[in-house]
């Protein structure tokens, strides 16, 4: 009998072992869309995780009720309600990140990250482990486009958050703010994760 991973490990795999980003190399066209300011990474990170967790209590609540016939349906009207959820508060309360954020916050809907959770994780385990699953998976989709967004925005404009914090005197890199510069700071960013995982993993055979 499979022993049930623990709510720490899962939480944290998200964050860490299988980052969507940058181990999984998932929803790589929103992360390069709207990382070129770190106001516009974190409002969809943020957004991405709320439309995570919440749609994987519902499905994993509905995962003996939803017929295997019509489960793909199914998960997309459970994550579109959610997305229309956020579109509204968003479009009520942040009108300016609202319309920053474009037609790549209505398509979270689709987003492979969120499918992938949801049949992979979701639909096989219990509300409170999808809960785990949600939140990981999340925040290591936030973290992970944040630190592209930073480079990208701090290289490309000097600025943090929209402030100023080069020096007068520097020149800012347009390039970071166009698709190559996004492609270029993610492949290195993936170059360097995985040296890094490599290295870990020749530590632990080691000892």
């Amino acid at each position: 009998m499979n022993e049930k991973p623990s709510k720490w490990k899962v939480f944290t795999a998200g964050i860490i072992r299988e980052n969507p980003v940058l181990r999984l190399v998932l929803g790589c066209c929103s992360a390069l869309a709207v990382t070129t300011t770190v106001s516009g990474a974190v409002g969809m990170g943020l957004a991405m995780t709320f439309v995570l967790v919440c749609s994987n209590i519902v499905i994993s609540a509905l995962r003996k009720v939803i017929p295997a016939k019509v489960h793909l349906p199914c998960y997309i009207v459970i994550i579109a309600t959610f997305v229309t959820v956020v579109q509204m508060v968003l479009q009520a309360f942040v009108p300016d990140l609202y319309k920053a954020l474009g037609v790549y916050l209505a398509l979270i809907v689709v987003n492979c990250i969120i499918f992938a959770r949801a049949e992979s994780f979701a639909s096989k385990n219990p509300p409170v482990l999808s809960i785990a699953d949600g939140l990981g998976m999340g925040l290591g989709f936030t973290f992970a486009i944040t630190l592209l967004s930073v480079i990208r925005e701090l290289l490309g404009n000097g600025t943090f958050f929209g402030l100023q914090v080069m020096p007068a005197s520097y020149q800012p890199m347009g390039i970071m703010t166009q698709v190559p510069g996004g492609f270029i700071t993610l492949g290195l960013l993936l170059i360097l994760v995985n040296a890094l995982s490599n290295k870990s993993k020749k530590k632990g055979a080691a000892a």
